[in-house]
């Protein structure tokens, strides 16, 4: 989408949001002759098919107001939004338990990033093509020790890359490291490994499926497993996950079908990262396990998996907690396109 283009639907939003339940004709009249009458009737179609906006009455009577489903995917500053300090910013604190209905057929990416996204695929799957069976391993040990670094390091670990390839290669332990943070990289490259030699045991996801990559990754961390029966909170947020243990089933249920019924690959891998991590449906590991989730979708359908290397750990959270305070992708899903794009242009 031009420039133009997405002024002309914000401030066709602006209007919308300002003024609910307003007709097509007043929306051109508030914009004083910006745009002509036809051109705001093509964006409001337009917003229609993207799920920007709904409508009520018909012909004449037809009324618009915003959707619900547009603040899943309408731009937001994060910068602006996290300039509020955490008690000034108003959010869903609640678990929403509309967010299935509201995402179940939501074209996640517009044209411009699917088109991006596809032609990045095929460059991985030329490249791909031209390695050998001992390349690609190698390639697939790189990954994945990149991997189990940085989704560690989103989580306070404090190994560094280098500190992490000798421990993953040579089980060579770093000096003056607590003996967890070695255990949390080592089950990172078991989980790891496990969906690299079992890709199509992940290709549809199912409860136990969930419960059984968590184990991996929460082996020896005095974490319990299974889904947790207590509540849990959150730093740096007020957002409240779900505290019943049979709502929090019902919800990993519910966000399985919603992954398996979605047709585009992408969409289901970037449905999981913030799916899983908002429903927390563990007492930790929450995270790494939908980071290891994501990619075991891309790589059981023969997708580029992601290493996140090159992610901010600060703005990894902050894309997470816009989600979970209001339930917008838009910073988690800039996030996946660039790390796909990195894994292509540095893997394989």
């Amino acid at each position: 989408m031009s420039k133009t283009q997405a002024e002309k639907r914000d401030r066709i939003l602006e209007v919308i949001r300002t003024h609910p339940n307003i007709s097509s004709k007043e929306i051109h009249e508030r914009l004083l002759g910006q745009f002509g009458y036809a051109t705001i009737k093509r964006r409001l179609q337009r917003l229609l098919e993207d799920k920007f906006v709904a409508i009520t009455g018909k012909g004449k009577a037809t009324r618009y107001r915003i959707s619900d489903a547009l603040e899943i995917l309408y731009p937001i500053d994060i910068d602006v939004y996290f300039s509020k300090e955490i008690d000034d910013r108003e959010i869903k604190r609640r678990f929403n338990h509309s967010i299935f209905d509201l995402l179940n057929g939501l074209q996640l990416f517009t044209d411009a990033e699917m088109r991006r996204l596809t032609d990045l695929q095929q460059t991985y799957e030329q490249n791909i093509a031209s390695l050998s069976g001992e390349e690609l391993k190698k390639e697939i040990d790189r990954l994945t020790i990149d991997l189990s670094w940085k989704s560690s390091q989103i989580e306070g670990n404090t190994y560094s890359l280098l500190e992490t390839e000798r421990l993953l290669k040579e089980k060579e332990t770093a000096a003056g490291k607590q003996r967890d943070e070695a255990t949390m990289l080592l089950n990172h490259k078991t989980a790891l490994d496990f969906v690299f030699d079992n890709p199509q045991q992940l290709k549809h996801l199912s409860l136990a499926r969930i419960e059984e990559i968590h184990s991996l990754l929460i082996k020896d961390l005095n974490v319990a497993r299974n889904i947790r029966v207590r509540r849990v909170g959150i730093s740096g947020t007020n957002y409240l996950p779900l505290e019943n243990e049979f709502q929090i089933r019902e919800a990993l249920e519910k966000a399985c079908v919603l992954i398996n019924n979605t047709q585009n690959v992408f969409s289901k891998a970037l449905l999981v990262l913030v799916i899983f991590s908002y429903i927390q449906a563990f007492s930790d590991g929450n995270k790494r396990t939908a980071r290891i989730l994501s990619n075991a979708i891309l790589i059981s359908h023969h997708h580029c998996p992601l290493s996140f290397r090159t992610v901010d750990p600060i703005a990894y959270k902050k894309a997470m907690l816009l989600f979970y305070e209001q339930n917008n992708m838009v910073a988690m899903k800039r996030l996946f396109i660039d790390q796909f794009e990195f894994a292509v242009d540095t893997y394989f």
